[in-house]
């Protein structure tokens, strides 16, 4: 690296403050952190200069585009400063620290001091009451005007007069209020992405709108969709998710558990999309038309449920696109295109699309955007995306920028069951959430730890957890085995551990029969309609609707932030906090302790430490608590305690905690 000579003019005006270590930031400043509108952001940076004196620092917002707003930041230690902003409308949004040299503290500072010390001052208040004229000379006029009045008078006062004039508040108030500033640094400009609080906190539900019928013979529609609504909002959940509804092809269509050989009445996989009717922006025809969907979307609104998507960007060999974009897509030698494939899955009824094909730069990037403008405009704000992770992050970027930049409150939820960084990235590009790896995280210390990775590292700041307990592709092998407990143990898991999370229906009646060896369900309903008895018995639909009510009624549960693990002595049970502090920032106001036993079979005893020292309480104070699952109230005394779990009844506790002074009774 070279260094190129600048003459002492250019020298010296360099920054004289460093602003280092800005927080939070995601790559330096290359990607956008992610917020909640309403909620502070915390901001840090080390704040320093050559010297001694004061220095004062600023935390300065806006929506891109809008006029700078300021807060102020205080120092915490060894040069650290920490300020908040709170953003309160959805978009993006910019920040950057800003400090200067505070002249006027500097000065109160050092005259304390010289007049604590005895020292005489007369001078000091000279040159103070000069430093407010030079202020008051760069100052706005009514500001100027007060300065002056406060001048002329501390001038013929005797010196200990000035000196309590020049240390009172409304001398102090009239200098920041003028303040210029002087050797004021910025640090870089960094971005922070802002999105509605389901962005964050949701519960989802997915169906297959063409099992919905009631009748194995006849193929659903959005109008029996319908009539399911008030269940699914009974339940607790907020947001209704399908997958892909639109025409399905025909060519090398799937029959029942994934065969090659489908009957003249077999549906097919509704990610094979496309045939004559149309393509991603098109209905199947059976489900019903597009003012149905507009009804549904309508009647879901109306019962406070919102519609998801999924955006699966691939093609049967049916699509019009195939057609009439030959240019989107790679041809193999021979004319034909080879099928998609997952190895050792394979999907012979659908092909890619091809990125960086002859026509695809800016048609198929463009076409995509448009798909997925098409369906913001008849209503649909929340897109699941299939396997996004084998579709170029430029594109994702770009893409996703393009429908925010309309609809700021789209949401984007990754659907990318692969490498760690690679996941990380997409939620970078623009991605609001993820699907995540707790699927197969069943022990104390898996658990534990990825936990830890998702709250305490640097994916805090960009990526959020989605934890679907169940998907039509992923029977976890847990559940196969596990029974009714088992499906009462992931459902706590899920619910209390992340704001996010989603179940695939079938699940809260613990449907759980596999093809034999694998991680997939056993008549699968990605290749045909699965009609279901709702009421049968050991469902969990009542224990569902209770852990839904917990999360809205405990703002702790609503993030997948601020979890800590506390000591159980048992390797099988997890138990953990999420605490609500108290509006004034003194202490905890409350805390959510969730016991899970992860073994589904055994009754379990273990000694554990209930966290008295959160509510800086010592260890033999007493706490309030309110088990949330079964309604009973209690106290306990002392930190170390005992707890007692039987699957066989419910494999986990959900308790509320409170200081028992502040109990209610």
């Amino acid at each position: 690296m070279t260094f190129a000579s600048i003459d002492a003019i250019e020298g010296a005006k360099r920054p004289r403050i460093a602003i280092e270590a800005v927080t939070p930031t995601v790559d330096g400043g290359r990607f956008p952190v992610k917020t909640i509108v309403g909620r502070d952001l915390t901001v840090e940076a080390d704040v320093f200069a050559d010297g001694h004196e004061v220095l004062k620092a600023d935390v300065l917002w806006r929506p891109l585009g809008g006029e700078w707003r300021r807060s102020p930041m205080a120092y915490v230690i060894n040069d650290r400063w920490r300020g908040a902003i709170t953003p309160d409308a959805i978009g993006r949004h910019e920040f950057v620290v800003e400090a200067w040299w505070d002249d006027f503290g500097t000065f109160r500072r050092d005259l304390t001091k010289k007049r604590e010390a005895g020292l005489d001052v007369r001078l000091e208040t000279d040159e103070g009451l000069l430093l407010l004229e030079d202020i008051a000379a760069q100052a706005p006029a009514e500001v100027a005007r007060t300065l002056a009045d406060f001048i002329l008078a501390a001038r013929a006062a005797d010196v200990p007069t000035r000196v309590v004039e020049l240390l009172s508040p409304e001398a102090h108030a009239a200098a920041v209020a003028a303040d210029p500033r002087a050797f004021a640094s910025r640090s870089e400009i960094f971005g922070v992405e802002v999105e509605r609080v389901q962005a964050e906190f949701a519960s989802w539900y997915e169906l297959f709108p063409r099992s919905e019928s009631g009748d194995p013979t006849r193929h659903g529609t959005f109008r029996d969709v319908v009539k399911r609504l008030p269940m699914i909002r009974d339940m607790g959940f907020d947001v209704l998710y399908f997958p892909p509804i639109h025409p399905i092809g025909t060519s090398n269509r799937k029959g029942p558990n994934n065969t090659l050989t489908p009957g003249p009445t077999d549906v097919g996989s509704p990610y094979a999309i496309g045939a004559p009717e149309g393509g991603h922006d098109a209905l199947h025809p059976e489900l019903g038309s597009i003012e149905d969907f507009r009804a549904l979307v309508q009647a879901a609104k109306d019962h406070g449920l919102e519609i998801a998507l999924d955006f699966a960007i691939q093609c049967s060999p049916d699509h019009p696109w195939l057609r009439e974009h030959p240019g989107w897509f790679n041809w193999r030698p021979d004319g034909s295109m080879k099928y998609a494939e997952n190895p050792p899955k394979k999907y012979q009824d659908i092909v890619n699309v091809d990125f960086y094909g002859p026509d695809a730069v800016p048609g198929l990037w463009i076409g995509l955007r448009d798909v997925v403008l098409f369906w913001a405009s008849e209503g649909v704000k929340t897109f699941r995306v299939d396997n996004p992770h084998t579709k170029p992050f430029p594109f994702w970027e770009w893409m996703i920028a393009e429908v925010k930049a309309k609809h700021p409150d789209a949401i984007f939820l990754s659907e990318a069951f692969t490498r760690p960084k690679v996941m990380y990235r997409l939620a970078k590009v623009g991605y609001s959430q993820s699907y995540t790896y707790f699927t197969w995280r069943n022990t104390k210390h898996e658990m534990a730890e990825y936990l830890t990775e998702l709250t305490m590292t640097a994916p805090k700041d960009f990526f959020r957890p989605h934890f679907f307990v169940n998907t039509p592709d992923i029977n976890p092998y847990f559940l196969q085995t596990s029974g009714r407990p088992g499906f009462l143990i992931r459902a706590a898991l899920a619910t209390t551990l992340s704001g996010l999370w989603g179940m695939y229906n079938g699940f809260e009646i613990c449907e759980s029969a596999p093809l034999p060896g694998k991680e997939e369900y056993l008549d699968s309903e990605k290749y045909e309609i699965r009609i279901r008895n709702w009421n049968q018995p050991g469902n969990i639909i009542s224990e569902i609707t209770r852990l839904n009510r917990i999360r809205k009624q405990n703002p702790a549960l609503q993030t997948h932030l601020g979890v800590t693990f506390y000591n159980c002595f048992d390797d099988q049970i997890l138990l953990y906090g999420k605490s609500r502090p108290k509006a004034d920032g003194t202490g905890v106001e409350d805390m959510i302790l969730t016991f899970v036993s992860l073994d589904p079979h055994a009754e379990k005893h273990a000694a554990y430490e209930i966290p008295l020292w959160e509510f800086g309480l010592p260890d033999d104070g007493t706490v309030a608590v309110e088990d949330l699952m079964r309604g009973n109230r209690f106290t306990l005394t002392g930190k170390s305690q005992w707890i007692y779990v039987n699957p066989a009844e419910m494999p986990f506790h959900v308790w509320r905690l409170t200081n028992v002074t502040g109990a209610s009774a």
